[in-house]
């Protein structure tokens, strides 16, 4: 499995950091969509959806939606000066962030709260579109960020972005592995422990202090480097948590298999549709 984990890793994280960097914008932006598209379709078991027809549905209107997005907010017109945001993608942001409040309250009141939110695909529905639309939007707002005076600017927060997320993915991996004995949520994902999540923090968190110091950034950057780092490595955790726990209430292990030794689109995405918006937010409030 680790073996397998590390080769499609060794594969996926080039084509991304190709596609982040080198993309046109609106090539970026429809494969982004595409990918949405797959974790929608991996969604569907989540809901309940067996037949394939409800699936496909279901992907077309989430497009859809994800298309009145892009048309209304064109990507020319996310960001009114590099700091300022539309007010229509800050308030679509905000939702997020509000939405992924909400799952932490479901994740933390599971399997008590399940009973709210299981019977109903409409309401599982609407959860998936709160996880995924707000991603799309969330990628792009960052990949746009002062594009005209530097095209490679957005792309160079999106890999801040993945290399915090990756981090910690990577430290709370081993540490979890080597020392973890303390669960985490049991009740959620049995095998995520309170040490793995501490060595994911520390990891990315000296993956920004090495990049602070090559790139010679004041003390002030720094804490609100590491600051938000504390934050979003805290966010991919919840993110993580949040699909499991609509897993685990579905009965379902992994979300797909396109991906050998990762499972499927969400089960890799899951982590960056909790911190994409949070990410985004955070770059529009505070920068650095």
């Amino acid at each position: 499995m680790l073996k397998q984990r590390i080769i499609t890793a060794l594969i996926l994280a080039p084509a991304a950091i190709l596609a982040i960097f080198y993309l046109p914008l609106s090539f970026f932006a429809a494969l982004l969509m595409a990918i949405i598209g797959i974790g929608a379709w991996e969604w569907g078991p989540l809901m309940g959806l067996e037949e394939k027809t409800k699936r496909i549905g279901f992907v077309a209107v989430t497009l859809v939606l994800i298309g009145a997005v892009w048309a209304f907010l064109p990507m020319e017109d996310l960001w009114l000066k590099s700091k300022e945001l539309h007010i229509y993608a800050m308030s679509l942001l905000w939702l997020a962030v509000a939405w992924w409040l909400f799952s932490a309250f479901l994740m933390l009141s599971y399997p008590n709260s399940s009973s709210f939110w299981s019977k109903y695909r409409s309401v599982r529905g609407i959860f998936g579109w709160l996880t995924l639309i707000p991603t799309w939007l969330a990628f792009m707002v960052i990949r746009t960020n002062d594009y005209q005076a530097d095209s490679f600017h957005g792309a160079q927060l999106l890999m801040f972005l993945f290399l915090m997320v990756w981090s910690a993915d990577i430290g709370a991996y081993f540490v979890g592995k080597t020392i973890g004995k303390n669960k985490l949520m049991p009740n959620v994902s049995p095998g995520k422990t309170f040490e793995g999540f501490l060595g994911g923090v520390v990891f990315a968190c000296l993956l920004v202090a090495v990049t602070a110091f090559n790139l010679h950034w004041t003390n002030e950057q720094v804490i609100s480097a590491l600051l938000v780092t504390v934050l979003i490595t805290t966010v991919s955790v919840l993110g993580d948590l949040s699909e499991s726990m609509f897993k685990r209430q579905a009965g379902v292990k992994d979300s797909g298999s396109i991906l050998p030794g990762h499972g499927g689109i969400l089960d890799r995405i899951d982590s960056l549709t909790a911190t994409a918006p949070v990410f985004a937010l955070c770059y529009v409030l505070f920068g650095w």
